[in-house]
């Protein structure tokens, strides 16, 4: 991720080489080496075929259910036990 960072960076052209070899503490030859390495590979990105969209049917929706249950529970609990919450005493007043 690092290199295309950088290869990002140079493409901007906000900085100059010199700017960008001190943030990033690198060669300017190197920030150039990069750049170039990856405008010649970034065209393979709209070569290849796009791959259709797949939903992960292994997923199962039944399972975050019980779950979703149980913190509804724990909610409401709170929300009638906060009110009589003594918060210097920390404990439940009646």
């Amino acid at each position: 991720m690092f290199k295309a960072k950088v290869a990002i960076e140079a493409l901007k052209e906000r900085e100059t080489l010199s700017e960008l070899a001190v943030r990033f503490d690198l060669d300017p030859n190197r920030i150039s080496q990069r750049k170039q390495e990856f405008l010649a590979n970034s065209a393979v990105v709209f070569e290849q075929k796009s791959r259709s969209f797949v939903p992960d049917t292994t997923v199962n929706v039944e399972k975050p259910y019980p779950k979703i249950g149980e913190l509804q529970a724990g909610k409401d609990f709170l929300k009638k036990v906060w009110p009589r919450w003594d918060h210097d005493r920390h404990e439940i007043v009646n």
